[in-house]
Order: C-alpha cells, then sequence, then structure tokens
C-alpha cells in the first residue's frame, strides 16, 4: 500500500481558475488538473492507494465552505473499490471561533487540520497559532504545516527551524507532521535543528529536490518511523515520486514500507 499523505484538489470550477492563476504566479506547472477525477486518474498511474487531500483556509470567511467541500470529499471518496481520497480540514489561525471550529472539525470525524503560513500571512510561532494547534492537540487532531520556502512567497520565511523550535518547546504537540522534510529549500538547518525532535516530517516536493544523500541521512538521523511520504500532488507527479523513493538505495524495505504507507496509516487510522 502506498499513502500519499499531501496533495491538494479543488472543485471542479474553482481548479479551472485557481490551477493556472496559483501556476502563473508559483511558475510551476501542475501534474494534473486539480479535480478530483483528476487526482484519481494520478493515483491509478503511481500505483497510489490512498491520497490526503490537504485544503487551506487563506482567508477566515472561507472556513465553511471549504469543511463542506472537505466533507464531501470524505463522504463520498473515503471508502470503497479503487483510490481512496480522504480530506483533512483547514481553519484559519485569526479565526474568532478557532475552539468551536476545531470541536467541530473533530465532531464530523476529520483526522486533523492543515496550516500554510505562508498563505495565511502569519509566522508560525505567533499565538494565534499556538493556540489552533495545542487546542487541536487536546482534542486528538494531527496538524499538518508547512514548512520553509514557498514560491507563493518568496521573499519571506513564515515558518523557520527557529520558530518551529519555538513552538515545540511550548507548545509540545504529540501529532504535528511538518512537511517538505522539516523546511522547504533549508534542509541542512532542518537536518541540525529538527531530526531527533518529537514532530513528523513528510516528503512532499522535497523529495524530488533535495540530494537523495541527504534524505538518507535525514532519515535515519531522525527515524524512518516519523517519516511520512507525500508529494505535493498537482505540482510534482505522484508516479514520479514514488519510483523515487522506491529507488532509493540507502533506505530498507522495511523503511520504505513505513514512509510509504505505515506511518500514515498509524497516525491518521486509515
Amino acid at each position: 500500500m502506498i499513502i500519499d499523505i499531501h496533495t491538494h484538489i479543488f472543485p471542479e470550477k474553482v481548479a479551472a481558475k485557481a490551477l493556472p492563476k496559483l501556476s502563473s504566479v508559483i511558475h510551476l506547472a501542475p501534474s494534473m488538473d486539480g479535480t478530483i477525477n483528476g487526482l484519481k486518474e494520478s493515483m491509478e498511474k503511481g500505483g497510489i492507494d490512498v491520497s490526503v487531500i490537504l485544503p487551506i483556509v487563506t482567508e477566515p470567511h472561507q472556513f465553511d465552505s471549504i469543511l463542506r467541500f472537505a466533507s464531501y470529499i470524505n463522504e463520498t471518496c473515503a471508502d470503497g473499490p479503487g483510490p481512496r481520497l480522504v480530506s483533512l480540514a483547514g481553519i484559519h489561525p485569526a479565526s474568532s471561533e478557532y475552539k468551536e471550529q476545531l470541536r467541530l472539525i473533530q465532531r464530523e470525524g476529520f483526522k486533523g487540520i492543515k496550516l500554510h503560513p505562508n498563505y495565511q500571512h502569519m509566522l508560525f510561532d505567533d499565538i494565534h497559532y499556538m493556540r489552533v494547534i495545542d487546542a487541536a492537540s487536546e482534542l486528538g487532531l494531527t496538524v499538518l504545516t508547512h514548512t520553509g520556502a514557498d514560491p507563493y512567497t518568496p521573499n519571506e520565511d513564515y515558518s523557520t527551524p527557529d520558530m518551529i523550535l519555538h513552538v515545540l518547546d511550548e507548545v509540545a504537540p504529540p501529532r504535528l507532521i511538518l512537511a517538505h522534510m522539516g523546511n522547504n529549500e533549508n534542509y541542512d538547518e532542518a537536518e541540525e535543528k529538527l531530526c531527533g525532535r518529537q514532530v513528523y516530517f513528510d516528503t512532499a516536493y522535497s523529495l524530488m529536490h533535495m540530494p537523495e544523500e541527504q534524505l538518507v541521512r535525514m532519515v535515519h538521523k531522525h527515524g524512518a518511523d516519523k517519516i511520512l511520504f507525500g508529494t505535493d500532488a498537482p505540482w510534482t507527479s505522484q508516479k514520479e515520486c514514488a519510483e523515487k523513493i522506491n529507488a532509493v538505495t540507502g533506505l530498507s524495505y522495511t523503511e520504505k514500507q513505513q514512509i510509504l504507507s505505515e506511518n500514515a496509516a498509524l497516525l491518521l487510522g486509515i
């Protein structure tokens, strides 16, 4: 089994406009059309069994509409034959109703939430993020956050390793996943400061861009039981990412199985 912990899709009408716009801003061509059917076709090609969808709430008022789409995905695509889609929920840290929203997310059966400091224009160790992460952790929700550089905000650092350490020291969330191997495009500092801490890394996007020897070294330093396979589809190819991790010679079969599915299945109850 292969579980892709880090993917993005949109409602069909939104995808037709949003994906080309995003692509022009970040100067990156998508690997598929950003829809439910497009992701399922990508999964078929790449041998992916489950894709976890990560919705991003860029403004507090978007919470309800994004939660409805995430609920629709879970109601229609989470079970049955063929590729399965499982959506997390999205929340904006500036929402004054974050506690009520998190309780709703838990009641609706979501396994966790997605945060994105760059798109939400807030530093990761801001008190608003700490409150959300702490409250989500108390409810048993997993928190997956973007980290490091992002082409959407190329000159701004919203989630440095030091900010992440601040959150880990202050909140100590037990189920925090740092996307992009701890800090996108800042892998040396992530390796130095974050490896060995009680936190998970996903391989999204980074898998195809960081040196393979560093990937292997970080897996061994941090522990294969705390690394999750992710692609960042539609911004990378699921097929190419799955082939890449399977081709890494410095990882054992057992380590690859942990990364490709076992860790995510345990963490999210898939």
